[in-house]
């Protein structure tokens, strides 16, 4: 007996001691990152400045069009440091002063800043005054020192300003305003102490002004008059000399204001390019004593002589982009251009004032999906034999950036992923059984380069390439990045439409691209301004047709305006290969996804135009013969903003046309509600998302012993409007001006189902919409503080099936079909609470079954995402819940909603110019993904209720098998010591 007390006592030590071990690593694991991942962009580079002296880091300070300020390391193109200056605060000008600061303006020329290089600090900022809208412009002389300090030139707001390189302390301020100067440029000419202000009066007045550095008055005053006109474009061509194009653009003018004095001269186009059916364009790019016109893609250089006559010193065809100069060891300037090939570009860097020979001439092997180049900008170095090298940093049609030197490409970034528009989830292909013997062969092969890749860093023996390949190797092998489906759902393909037309596949694991692709329909040459807009699922093979892929609708626009035709591609999901693209002669307001699939599992789509005419599309015979059948059940609806106006329609007959069109059909407007435009304006619509699945119709009321149904219905659209004088910026309005009104609508009847008013509220106003309810954030005038409000809508005709007996004999009404028609009595629940933060985005969690607990997902204006309870936004919270609406969850009543920290999805992260939220349900039913997009991106995988449905990933199997061997090896042994127990007992 005591044997056998001791053994069982021994085995629960046992278990206690691995028991607490557990509890141990489940304190100390850090979880951050193991489900999510984090990528920083800069967006499309607008301007770039070299910093490669020989002490510190070798650099590159860009400018972009997302408004970034990076500072990039040269050798592998990760960014030192950024800011993201809102989207309000567009960066116009950067430039490096003093050789340690950068100096940036933006905001329409109204801020002028200065960060330390090595760190990105802000040293000092400056803000400019003025009297009108203008032009902005940056100047950074070199040797322009007032009062021993260095002066950094600004105009903007119609003024030019001289400010304090040191401290940013303004020194003067000239106002141009009222002499309705459109100025172009402003320079310090070579040996002049003068500064000189050039611009246009009109469109026929040339005017030139030489202006005191000390103390900013105006020393001389020249104009001239433009016989032909003036065009917009003006580039310097010397310090002395510039050149503009007449309004007809048949003429150069060039002008020349030497000491103050103007001379022009006027050469036709024609005498210098001859015949050419193209327009002339005049490139911006800073050459010395040269210019460039770019007519039909091909590029002249013209020198402009010391008379300023005009000579003709190359004709190059084929050429995307021309850098500036730059100066050399020797004083000599150099400039780069860039042509295109078949799959290459050629760099060639040549001599300004020696255009005969090349400095250098290479030839680089560039992918296809990365289109044309758009900015070329370079940098020199100096080899080891003394000579000159050469650095290239473009720009591509993608917005991608890339690094060029000696003939490779040293580094690039996919910078187009900074500038989502729309994204789509899609699920990876089913792992498929069996491998063939070549396979076999090769993943051997692979494997014992993968071990001596291990060993050789394990000597560290390893080069940066073989770093490089061993990190490589880890994702790949990572059961996180493979490319099948897993069972959990947790690995997908997140596909996104960026603004520069391409598509990126995303694998959830790591965020690597999978594929991408140019959409080759927005960049035809016929197809001017062509901008891509959303991406819908086109077709969806289900399990019986596994073999077939996936593939995606893309929906853009040939043109800037919404009366422009519309442009649709249709892409493999897994391969990211275009299957079809459509040119369409309407244009593309609308696009209704309809839930009818044909026998291929093409989804019909409605495309509608400005007219309201609806387009069917697969346009096929058997989409036609569906469509028609389920005719008199499309309904759908339209918005117009501007005129406060939100229309029902209908399908009606044909279109009659010229030229019949058999998927072409007429509408007609069933119902229309007008909002008033001298007190209401509409600011948001929001309605529930199509793939949302609801658990269950009813919610029970513990605290009444009550049962409610949830009035669900795809068809309630939520909108707001606000007073016409509430519309503006917070504080514009005062609280008796502004009201902010709400309402529930069945865009079906246009019956509308509530209505709310908050007076003293402004927008703006971000909503979601999920279930029977509805949350939205705006701004309370009266608190001065910001509020989130709640609507939850009930159906009160089901009201009477309650009753146990009814329900079994089948008395009630749940199986009758629910119609937008039956004018359903409905009642609802509202409550407001105060939020601490202004808004950006806000979501709800996704699940597969709707059955875990709703969060959620709110994009503050720090660029972090918060997940809040729903229950927090329960209506029927109260200052003292009853024990019963304790059990059943309901949180006491506060004023202000909570902000937990440990609830932020990005923990210490920032999503930079965070911009939307996106999640989807996971095959597990307690797991929703989240993808979060803006200048940055982020992914995680959220379970609002907890994993109850999986064993987490750091659960210790071992332990487990430990356990159980421990368990079964007491209970032998308890046996054994039984049985010799029970032996002994008997033989006494």
């Amino acid at each position: 007996m005591a044997t056998m007390s001791m053994a069982i006592r021994a085995s629960l030590l046992l278990l206690l001691f691995l028991s607490l071990t557990t509890l141990t690593v489940s304190l100390y694991e850090d979880q951050v990152g193991l489900v999510d991942w984090h990528q920083q962009y800069i967006g499309k580079v607008k301007d770039a400045v070299f910093h490669t002296q020989k002490s510190g880091r070798k650099r590159v300070v860009v400018s972009t069009e997302e408004n970034v300020i990076a500072s990039l390391d040269l050798r592998r193109g990760e960014i030192f440091w950024r800011h993201v200056l809102g989207s309000n605060d567009v960066v116009n000008g950067i430039d490096i002063a003093m050789g340690k600061y950068v100096v940036t303006l933006s905001s329409e020329g109204s801020i002028l800043r200065a960060w330390n290089l090595p760190d990105g600090q802000m040293v000092w900022e400056s803000f400019i005054d003025g009297s009108g809208a203008s032009k902005s412009l940056l100047t950074v002389p070199t040797n322009l020192i007032v009062n021993k300090e260095n002066v950094i030139l600004v105009y903007g707001k119609g003024s030019l300003h001289a400010v304090s390189g040191i401290d940013g302390t303004p020194l003067w301020t000239k106002d141009f305003a009222a002499e309705s100067l459109e100025v172009q440029h402003i320079i310090q000419p070579v040996g002049s102490d003068a500064i000189y202000v050039l611009g246009f009066v009109g469109s026929s007045q040339f005017d030139a002004y030489q202006v005191n550095p000390e103390n900013g008055e105006i020393l001389k005053h020249n104009s001239a008059a433009l016989s032909g006109g003036y065009s917009g474009e003006a580039i310097l061509a010397s310090s002395d000399i510039l050149v503009t194009l007449d309004a007809s653009r048949s003429k150069l003018v060039v002008i020349s204001f030497q000491d103050g004095e103007l001379n022009l001269q006027e050469t036709s186009i024609s005498d210098i390019l001859g015949d050419s059916s193209g327009t002339p364009v005049l490139l911006s790019s800073k050459l010395p004593g040269m210019f460039s016109v770019k007519v039909n893609g091909g590029v002249t250089l013209i020198r402009v002589t010391v008379e300023a006559r005009l000579e003709v010193m190359d004709k190059i065809n084929s050429v995307a982009a021309i850098s500036d100069a730059i100066i050399l060891n020797e004083g000599q300037q150099a400039f780069a251009l860039v042509q295109h090939g078949d799959s290459k570009i050629h760099l060639t860097v040549k001599l300004s004032h020696d255009l005969s020979g090349d400095l250098l001439k290479e030839t680089i092997v560039m992918e296809k999906q990365r289109g044309m180049v758009h900015k070329v900008f370079i940098n020199s170095y100096i080899r080891t034999d003394r000579s000159n090298g050469f650095r290239a940093l473009i720009v591509m049609e993608d917005h991608s950036l890339l690094l060029l030197q000696q003939g490779a490409i040293v580094w690039n970034r996919e910078d187009g992923l900074a500038s989502i528009v729309d994204v789509l989830t899609s699920e990876l292909p089913v792992e498929k059984e069996g491998v063939s013997v070549a396979k076999v062969e090769e993943n051997l092969f692979e494997w014992l380069k993968g071990h001596l890749l291990k060993l050789k860093g394990t000597l560290m023996l390893a080069s940066a390439d073989d770093v490089a390949a061993i990190q490589e190797r880890r994702l790949k092998s990572s059961e996180k990045s493979k490319l099948t489906r897993d069972h959990n759902g947790f690995r997908k393909l997140i596909i996104v439409l960026t603004k520069a037309g391409k598509l990126f596949a995303l694998h959830t694991g790591y965020g690597q691209v999978v594929w991408s692709l140019l959409l080759p329909n927005l960049r035809k040459s016929e197809c001017e301004f062509a901008t891509g807009l959303n991406i819908y699922q086109w077709q969806v093979p289900h399990h019986h047709a596994m073999d077939e892929n996936p593939s995606i609708l893309i929906v853009g626009r040939c043109g800037q305006g919404s009366d422009a035709p519309g442009v649709l591609s249709i892409v493999d999901a897994y391969t990211g290969t275009e299957v079809n693209s459509m040119d369409l002669r309407h244009s593309i307001s609308q696009v209704i996804p309809l839930p009818f699939t044909d026998s291929t599992e093409q989804r019909l789509h409605l495309l509608i135009d400005g007219n309201q005419h609806a387009y069917l599309y697969p346009r096929t015979s058997e989409a036609i013969d569906i469509f028609q059948h389920e005719f008199s059940n499309i309904y759908w609806y339209s918005v117009e903003t501007n005129n406060g106006i939100i229309k029902g329609h209908v399908l009606k007959s044909n279109c009659i046309q010229e030229v019949i069109d058999n998927y072409c059909f007429e509408s007609r407007d069933i119902w229309s509600i007008i909002f008033p435009t001298d007190s209401e304006k509409i600011i948001t619509t929001v309605t529930r998302k199509p793939n949302e699945v609801v658990h269950t119709q009813a919610k029970v009321i513990a605290a009444e012993d009550d049962l409610m149904y949830k009035y669900v219905s795809k068809n309630l659209l939520f909108v707001a409007t606000v007073a016409p004088k509430g519309s503006g910026a917070i504080g514009t309005a005062t609280p008796e001006e502004s009201w902010l009104t709400v309402y529930l609508i069945d865009t079906v009847t246009g019956r509308i189902l509530h209505r709310m008013t908050h007076h003293g509220a402004q927008g703006p106003v971000h909503a979601v919409f999920s279930e029977n309810w509805v949350v939205y954030h705006y701004f309370n005038l009266r608190a001065h503080r910001y509020e989130m409000s709640v609507i939850e809508i009930y159906d009160q005709s089901r009201a009477d099936n309650k009753d146990v007996w009814k329900l079994i004999v089948g008395k009630h009404n749940l199986t009758s079909p629910i119609s937008s028609y039956s004018r359903p009595e409905v009642v609802t629940k509202s409550q407001s609470y105060f939020f601490t933060y202004s808004v950006k985005a806000i979501d709800v969690t996704l699940t597969a079954k709707g059955i875990t607990s709703k969060q959620l997902l709110i994009g503050t204006i720090g660029d972090q995402v918060l997940a809040l309870d729903k229950r927090f936004l329960d209506p029927r919270r109260s200052l003292n819940p009853s024990q019963a609406e304790k059990e059943e969850g309901i949180i006491p009543l506060t004023d202000s909603l909570p902000i937990i920290p440990q609830s932020y999805v990005t923990h210490a992260l920032r999503v930079e110019g965070l911009r939307g939220i996106v999640t989807a349900p996971a095959k597990l039913e307690s797991t929703t993904l989240v993808f979060v997009y803006g200048v940055d991106l982020f992914f995680t995988q959220l379970a609002p209720s907890r994993t109850y449905d999986s064993l987490t990933d750091d659960f210790s199997y071992a332990l487990l098998l430990i356990t159980i061997v421990v368990l079964i090896a007491a209970i032998f042994v308890t046996w054994i010591l039984s049985e010799k127990k029970e032996l002994r007992e008997k033989w006494r």
